[in-house]
């Protein structure tokens, strides 16, 4: 005996055409139903947002007139003399000869100025040395005349929190300047 409970088995395929077309009918009908709904409430709602005063809204800015500007060449100064001012200033600079005359590079010259941290002071037999870490975390022991830092900085004085160092720098325009630097202590 074989009991076959809610399961049907279909093995003709035409009997599924015909289910199938019930299932199509019954989707119909449904949808059908879903648009005859009454729409009333949304009509009064779309009415009553139409009968709302609208907002007003601001006017655009008034934009400025674009106002030319006509340069006459012999009333008016030069544009290109401020340039011509710092040229000659540069050029009253007192160059100097290359940094490295008569000297080998330091160690602590390899590495540029910023990387190189002043840790420590001390005094020993009466003089004054900082103490260097470099990039790579060697401890170095500096004094004033020392060289530093990739523009040929010179040690110039070792003051309490902070070391005084004259780069020489190359410039455009005239050879080697030098400049004032300073390293503070890292706290």
């Amino acid at each position: 005996m074989v009991v076959r409970l809610g399961v049907n088995h279909m093995t003709d395929p035409s009997e599924f055409k015909v289910h199938g077309s019930y299932v199509m009918a019954f989707l119909c009908v449904l949808l059908v139903s879903c648009s005859t709904q009454d729409n009333s409430t949304l009509y009064s709602r779309l009415d009553e947002i139409k009968a709302r005063t609208p907002a007003k809204i601001p006017s655009l800015p008034v934009f400025k007139a674009y106002e030319t500007y006509q340069y006459e060449a012999l009333r008016e100064s030069d544009p290109f003399r401020v340039f011509e001012d710092i040229q000659e200033s540069m050029a009253s600079v007192e160059s100097i000869e290359s940094p490295l005359k008569g000297r080998n590079l330091e160690a602590l010259e390899q590495y540029p100025l910023d990387t190189l941290k002043y840790v420590g002071q001390l005094t020993k037999d009466g003089r004054e040395w900082a103490i260097i870490t470099s990039p790579d975390l060697i401890v170095h022991r500096v004094k004033v005349g020392d060289h530093l830092g990739s523009n040929y900085g010179e040690i110039l004085a070792i003051e309490e929190g902070k070391i005084l160092i004259e780069e020489i720098i190359q410039s455009e325009m005239s050879g080697w300047i030098k400049r004032e630097a300073a390293l503070s202590l890292m706290e």
